[in-house]
């Protein structure tokens, strides 16, 4: 189905009332994710459905507020030597998982240490450590020998993998195995009984979780949540919108933008920019298996990409929710640079990408494109490239699936006929993009990259640059010198800055523009 017809079906949808039970009263919010919840792991995955569940269950040791500025959460706070090489860090008194155990430092230990195999910071502050330590039950202590001053924002940040805080048993796991327990640290209890992959999951209030006394922003603060039930309702695009419509739904997360104006007609429903630093789409490539192994064939892939063809795929024809950008990071930042982005700027060259393709002998080969069709985004990208793809010459064998199978095949090294793949599409935060630390999309260490295993040793270093720079000028310096190697190497095909709505019942208040759904202090009329 294409999207056209697809978004019509959609529209069509509206006007009919799903066979849904009444919405609940005002200690239960019904809300639709983006996507489907195929698991609750968001240290051994980066999916952010994944992550928003997760952030409802385990707490933090650090939170970034709406500026982005790491506050302690689950710690009292923190001291550091003058070389930042030794962090000490103290937790509040009165912490307890949901069994009703202490958290003590020997869990956080155990949940860092399995976070840092996953996260590109993580990486990098494991890389330049020589102990972790506990000091007793409610202190523990970095000792680093080099410098490492953004460990708060590394502890802090909102993009998976997250510094999540779980039991010493469970934070054991297998970094690179999910987790098959859910005793969790934060404002929610999982209930994994109620837990229907593809349908429902289900989030009890933890009477025992201690808040902290400041008002909640973001990640950071008190987080009060105010119902005893929060319930995820995987639904279609139609039925969602329905749902909305008749109360039977409070909060959809990502509502399609064609069927916008549509829930505007109803009074008692608000629609608004989900989250101010928007997104940026990504076409994501494979770089240890044919074709996308040579940089000439990623770089005919660029040659070729319409940024336009993607955003309006994805958003439609309104021109405020979307831009073109000869970047890798988020327009409207400090730092943001367009140096070495030619390539996706000025006219689409089929004629020299062909060319290109042929040099490299991959004019004709086989390209495995997955493409989760169950999210509106992925879906929407996904067919561009296969048009796309198609007018390169390539011969594309476009795997129709669902947004949890694609995350666990793109995990996948194997060649695309061993259950591998070539091209996958998703999108990234714009707080996420902002700079190289929260990036991980950016990361190109080789085989501990993230899906794709881009390797650039000179992107490397010039992320250690940027990580060594003493000022704004300097970091300025650094960021164009990393998005000119980035294009250099093809880390990923960006395909445009977009922003997404989100939508409301009006008798629901506290609901904020972030780049999660923020469930504290959000409560109905």
């Amino acid at each position: 189905m294409k999207r056209r017809e697809f978004l019509a079906g959609a529209a069509a949808g509206l006007l009919a009332a799903p066979n849904l039970a009444t919405a609940q009263g005002d200690k239960v919010l019904r809300f639709v994710p983006q996507a489907n919840l195929s698991s609750m792991d968001a240290v051994a995955g980066t999916q952010y459905v994944v992550r928003n569940a997760a952030l409802l269950v385990w707490d933090m040791l650090y939170g970034v507020n709406a500026r982005l500025e790491p506050q302690p959460q689950m710690v009292e706070g923190h001291e550091v030597d003058a070389a930042f090489k030794t962090w000490t860090f103290r937790l509040r008194p009165g912490l307890k998982f949901h069994d009703g155990e202490p958290v003590l430092s020997r869990d956080c230990i155990a949940s860092l240490q399995r976070w840092m195999v996953r996260d590109t910071m993580g990486q990098l502050i494991a890389g330049r450590m020589d102990a972790l330590e506990a000091l007793d039950d409610r202190s523990f202590r970095f000792r680093l020998n080099k410098p490492f001053p953004k460990m708060l924002f590394a502890l802090g940040k909102n993009n998976a993998p997250t510094a999540l805080m779980m039991p010493e048993r469970i934070a054991r796991t297998d970094p690179f195995q999910l987790i098959s327990e859910y005793v969790g640290s934060g404002p929610m209890k999982f209930d994994r009984a109620a837990w229907v992959p593809g349908a429902s999951a289900v989030f009890e209030k933890f009477a025992d979780y201690a808040p902290r006394p400041e008002p909640g922003e973001w990640l950071a603060g008190g987080k009060r949540v105010l119902f005893d039930r929060i319930e995820w309702v995987i639904m279609d695009p139609a039925t969602a919108g329905a749902a909305l419509q008749n109360g039977e739904i409070d909060w959809w997360e990502t509502p399609l933008p064609d069927l916008v104006p549509l829930l505007r007609k109803n009074r008692d429903i608000v629609v608004d920019i989900a989250d101010p630093l928007g997104n940026i789409g990504s076409l994501r490539m494979n770089h240890l298996q044919p074709p996308f192994n040579d940089v000439r064939a990623r770089r005919a892939l660029l040659m070729g990409l319409s940024q336009t063809d993607y955003m309006q795929a994805v958003v439609g024809d309104n021109p405020d929710l979307w831009k073109p950008l000869a970047s890798y990071f988020t327009p409207g930042t400090p730092t943001y640079t367009e140096d070495g982005g030619d390539i996706l700027k000025g006219p689409r060259d089929f004629t020299a990408a062909k060319k290109l393709l042929a040099e490299a002998g991959q004019l004709g080969a086989k390209v495995t494109l997955l493409v989760a069709t169950d999210v509106a985004i992925t879906k929407a990208e996904g067919e561009v490239t296969q048009d796309l793809l198609s007018k390169l010459g390539f011969n594309v064998d476009y795997v129709a699936t669902d947004w949890g199978t694609v995350g666990a095949r793109r995990a996948k090294k194997d060649p695309p006929a061993e259950g591998g793949w070539n091209i996958f599409h998703t999108w990234h935060a714009g707080s996420d993009c902002i700079n190289p630390a929260p990036y991980t999309a950016l990361d190109c260490g080789g085989p501990k990259a993230w899906f794709g295993w881009p390797n650039s040793p000179e992107v490397q270093a010039r992320i250690a640059d940027w990580y060594a720079a003493p000022d704004l000028a300097a970091e300025k310096t650094a960021m164009a010198a990393i998005n000119r190697a980035s294009f250099d190497v093809v880390t990923y095909g960006p395909t445009g800055f977009f922003q997404m709505y989100q939508a409301w019942r009006r008798g629901l208040s506290g609901v904020v523009k972030a780049p999660i759904p923020v469930f504290w202090g959000v409560q109905k009329a």
